[in-house]
């Protein structure tokens, strides 16, 4: 890094979530308060490399920053589309010709894979946060903006449940989530769903029939909740092909369940859609912004790169970049404690039979752990 005063750029790529601006508000705070830099906020991602377009952020400014703490979104805009490699040798000059000493991008596991061959190829000095409420971003047991979407769909489900009950009605609620099922799980079973599907647990509409007929003779009731991951899918069916002719998967099961169900259910579809991305950020996302951002300054400090910062066990680790997108994304785990949590509530998850419970910590060789 050079020896005169360090300049430091920032900016936030792919969807936008909660926790995005208060992730910026601790790199501008850290890095100009305790280690003097300029910190330059690149607008729109690598658009902004491209098109050489950037905003100082500085420390006297944090007076008005602080309002960041309660703002959804982000303050530097975001870009999920785009072919950015088609122009790489754009962007990459770009991070040179800004006079960036190194770069800390706030992503989720698409934008970190173009950037870190952009970073390999320009030479950038490259630090990653994660961000995204699908929570799939390898190496990280949570990233910015997951644990606000799930309070965001848990209130809904709150909401829905009460029409629901009041005109004996099945709700299927479809929340974001193409290829991992984390926001569906985490949400459902907060949120006192009958029925959770996710991509990683194929279902069958015979399946979902049956649990909602069992509700009825077993407990007498007549509503339910069925909350839907965008990328689930029945058993057979590609998960990479739609269903025709529907852009809507809750409204798909909707329909066949309607048509396959043996006792009549009277049924509504809701799709949160973007507003589960909207928002201030619960607590937990302003600490894991906050912590994520000072610990990511650091190691610009320290002169480390090429990693990403992660929450794991409690607290921040960092990660090699390299690693994170070699195992990205991140699933959920078909045999995980929460699957078998929502079996044991008696909610169903697709055609998956409950497993034994095995206390992993009791575990003393692998055949015990594998009952």
């Amino acid at each position: 890094m050079s020896t005169s005063r360090k300049r430091l750029g920032v900016f936030t790529s792919g969807g936008d979530c909660p926790g995005l601006n208060t992730a910026i508000r601790a790199i501008v705070a850290h890095a100009t308060l305790s280690y003097g830099w300029e910190v330059l906020g690149i607008l729109h991602a690598t658009q902004g490399l491209l098109e050489r377009k950037a905003i100082p952020l500085n420390a006297e400014g944090l007076g008005g920053m602080d309002v960041l703490l309660n703002m959804g979104g982000t303050i530097l805009g975001a870009i999920n589309k785009g072919d950015t490699l088609a122009q790489a040798d754009d962007v990459i000059a770009g991070y040179h010709e800004l006079g960036l000493d190194a770069l800390i991008a706030i992503c989720g596991d698409g934008s970190l894979k173009i950037l870190q061959q952009l970073a390999q190829k320009g030479n950038w000095n490259f630090l990653a946060i994660p961000k995204t409420i699908d929570n799939d971003v390898a190496l990280t047991d949570r990233a910015i903006g997951f644990d606000t979407a799930v309070n965001i769909v848990v209130d809904a489900l709150s909401r829905i449940t009460s029409t629901a009950a009041s005109h004996d009605r099945v709700f299927v609620v479809e929340v974001m989530g193409r290829t991992a099922g984390h926001l569906a799980l985490y949400s459902g079973i907060a949120g006192g769903a009958d029925v959770i599907l996710i991509p990683e647990i194929p279902y069958s509409i015979e399946g979902i029939c049956q649990h909602l007929q069992k509700l009825r003779e077993r407990w007498g009731r007549k509503f339910a909740l069925i909350v839907v991951a965008e990328g689930a899918h029945e058993i057979g069916h590609d998960p990479s092909q739609p269903y025709p002719p529907h852009h809507s998967i809750g409204q798909y099961i909707a329909d066949q369940v309607v048509k396959q169900s043996p006792i009549p259910i009277e049924l509504r579809v809701s799709v949160l859609g973007h507003i589960q991305r909207g928002g201030a950020p619960m607590a937990m996302d302003r600490l894991l912004a906050a912590g994520m951002g000072n610990t990511a300054v650091d190691l610009a400090a320290q002169g480390t790169f090429g990693r990403m910062v992660a929450w794991q066990g409690g607290q921040v680790v960092t990660v090699p970049i390299s690693d994170v997108v070699a195992k990205c994304p991140r699933h959920v785990d078909p045999d995980s404690f929460l699957i078998r949590t929502a079996q044991g509530l008696g909610i169903y998850v697709g055609d998956k039979p409950m497993l034994p419970y095995v206390d992993p910590t009791l575990c003393r060789d692998e055949v015990t752990c594998a009952i």
